[in-house]
């Protein structure tokens, strides 16, 4: 029943169905084999909405709706102004501040795509105007955003903490190290390439031209405040942070900023609506996906050919990275982390890992194949928003890809990178 299941999504998504067609069909599928008819379809119903029903989801659309209100207004440029402020001058500062933008945009909208957008529109015009190389600009930011993932709010460690059962403030907190590691080998890159390339620098920024960014940024740098600060001091659980956030966002774009008006918070609002349509459909369509091949034990099946349980905690990492990473080169993560997390369960559960560790580096892999060909979903993103070739886009990616890919490496072996501030927070 495996091979049928799988074929039958592999052919579908071909065929050009979106994600959620596949899912729900080899649902289905699965479900008259194991009970030969659709007698019992009512159990299905109950297992989407089940996927759909865990309260921190609801972190997920307001998340995203607070991301929206801050690219739409002035919020993430000022947060990217006081970067350039800082770092522009220096060689290669001008790509240093794009990643580090990224970061910083990232502790707001927890999306890669989100991420490109809002960094990658107004920063890839200056750094072509600088001299830096297109392949190079639109690699960059389509791997910077990766770390978007990673620094909380991430909905990719929303979705894996639902899916799991593993808690989300945790693993808010343990994406932080790994976040801020990449953040510091990507600016050692960026001014390497720099110099290499003769590269030449912004002109420096004075300090009251540095105070005046500092100053119109301190309101948009409450954001992580919020998400961080609040989570970490156990005032607000990750639900009641990303509500918080969205009426952050909201009195700093109306009556702060001035930078939009209830009109335009309502086409904002619709946009989140669609958004979170497509994302809650993939949710449980994944829900009854992963209780159709758990019922019919098919992840202790392929986990049990593999041999996977025999390979310790190390390989087993290794083997979860791979899959998650390979996965995402072609699916969507969402849809990866809802149909692999259950397979992997009971292997991490019997090996004795800890979830927020194996949650982390899932959270990295599928950061890292979102942004790899040949069907990274950020790429499309890139390509849709800077209107480049595919080729132009991925012909930058392998030094990024290789540099991501280390610091998953050394988080297997050095696990107290993410987890150390975990253990400082909650333990």
């Amino acid at each position: 029943m495996a091979l049928t299941i799988f074929s039958i999504m592999i052919v579908l998504l071909l065929f050009g169905f979106p994600m959620m067609i596949p899912l729900i069909v080899a649902a289905f599928v699965g479900f008259f084999s194991l009970f030969g008819g659709f007698g019992q379809l009512e159990t299905m119903v109950q297992q989407m909405l089940a996927g759909i029903r865990p309260a921190s989801l609801i972190a997920v659309p307001m998340f995203i709706f607070a991301a929206d209100i801050m690219t739409r207004g002035q919020s993430a440029g000022r947060l990217i102004d006081m970067v350039m402020a800082f770092v522009g001058h220096v060689k290669g500062g001008l790509a240093v501040s794009t990643a580090a933008a990224c970061t910083m945009f990232g502790a707001v909208s927890g999306s890669t795509q989100a991420t490109v957008v809002a960094v990658g529109t107004p920063l890839r015009p200056r750094m072509l105007k600088a001299g830096y190389k297109d392949n190079f600009i639109l690699a960059l930011i389509v791997n910077s955003s990766d770390i978007a993932f990673l620094i909380p709010p991430s909905i990719g460690m929303i979705i894996y903490g639902v899916v799991s059962g593993t808690s989300i403030a945790e693993l808010f907190i343990a994406g932080i190290g790994p976040g801020l590691l990449i953040l510091a080998i990507f600016s050692c890159y960026a001014v390497l390439y720099a110099v290499r390339n003769n590269v030449p620098t912004e002109p420096k920024a004075s300090w009251s031209e540095r105070l005046t960014a500092v100053r119109q940024a301190l309101w948009p740098l409450g954001f992580p405040a919020i998400i961080v600060g609040g989570i970490y001091g156990g005032v607000f659980s990750p639900t009641e942070a990303a509500a918080a956030c969205v009426l952050y966002a909201l009195v700093l774009e109306l009556v702060v900023f001035r930078s939009m008006g209830p009109r335009d918070i309502y086409s904002i609002a619709q946009s989140t609506g669609l958004i979170t349509a497509v994302v809650f459909i993939l949710v449980g369509a994944g829900a009854a996906f992963s209780w159709v091949i758990s019922f019919a034990q098919i992840p202790q099946q392929m986990l049990a050919a593999v041999g996977v349980a025999e390979m310790g905690q190390i390989g087993v990492l290794f083997v979860i990275s791979i899959a998650f990473f390979v996965g995402c080169m072609f699916v969507d993560p969402i849809v990866v982390i809802l149909v692999l997390v259950p397979i992997f369960a009971p292997v991490v559960q019997s090996t004795g890992l800890d979830p927020v560790l194996v949650g982390t580096i899932i959270t990295l892999q599928v950061a890292i194949g979102s942004a790899t060909p040949p069907f990274g979903c950020d790429i499309f993103t890139a390509i849709a928003v800077f209107k480049r070739p595919y080729i132009e886009v991925v012909r930058g990616t392998p030094p990024f890809i290789i540099m991501l890919l280390s610091v998953a490496v050394a988080l297997i072996f050095f696990p107290q990178i993410a987890l150390f501030l975990r253990d400082l927070a909650f333990r």
